[in-house]
């Protein structure tokens, strides 16, 4: 239960720091629907976290040549603690090497327990996290920019 709701805490404050800059410059929007998008982008962004470790479990087992048995490769309060600091400290307002770095730290802290259950080395556990990470990084926001792109408002051709 610890686990499901600091992956939420670490979604919602990914999200603030991705649709409050959007905000901003919309003055006029509702409160109710700026609390339903940031609750909507807070559960994508701890849906993306929390498949980040499984995703990483199975690039590992396409690398190694046997398969290995197990429960796989899950988050815990101790590895998700970095993450939700991340999150918080790291606002894409801050700057995206800001973010990267504290990224590139929590993906290191995967790449441990990663290569000890499936007996790679660090620098293969390492490499499986990254392409983990930044698989799901580009799908969640070539999603995004696609929801932008559909409900983005088309300008109208005059007659005259």
């Amino acid at each position: 239960m610890s686990v499901v709701v600091l992956l939420l805490c670490a979604g919602l404050s990914e999200a603030v720091g991705r649709i409050l800059p959007l905000l901003a410059g919309r003055p006029g929007m509702a409160r109710p629907l700026v609390a339903g998008l940031l609750l909507a982008a807070g559960l994508v962004e701890g849906t993306v976290f929390a498949l980040w470790p499984p995703t990483a479990w199975n690039l590992a087992a396409l690398v190694t040549s046997s398969p290995t048995a197990g429960e796989g490769l899950a988050w815990t309060p101790g590895l998700l603690a970095p993450l939700l600091l991340a999150a918080v400290l790291a606002f894409p307002l801050l700057g995206p090497f800001l973010h990267l770095l504290l990224f590139v730290g929590v993906g290191a802290t995967l790449a441990d327990p990663l290569a000890t259950a499936t007996g790679l080395g660090w620098w293969s556990a390492a490499g499986c996290v990254a392409l983990a990470g930044v698989g799901l990084g580009v799908a969640v926001e070539t999603v995004r920019r696609l929801v932008v792109r559909i409900n983005a408002p088309r300008a109208t051709e005059s007659i005259s």
